[in-house]
């Protein structure tokens, strides 16, 4: 079963020690739009998706549920 992106992004924040609003400032985005995500309300379209994994450097895959590993 392929992990959902809200277990993803928690365990994300979570191992590297990061608030939901400074993971949306770097992201560019709102807290509130983070928020939405961990409670697996929405996910993230494929422009936030594209930021999110410019800014952390850390393959789509991951993201995606499709691998574990970040390269």
């Amino acid at each position: 079963m392929q992990t959902e992106f809200k277990d993803i992004l928690r365990e994300f924040l979570k191992e590297n020690n990061l608030t939901q609003v400074e993971f949306a400032r770097r992201v560019g985005i709102k807290q509130s739009q983070v928020s939405e995500w961990l409670k697996g309300k929405a996910k993230p379209g494929y422009d936030n998706l594209q930021a999110i994994v410019l800014v952390y450097r850390i393959s789509a895959d991951y993201w995606l549920g499709l691998t574990s590993d970040y390269w």
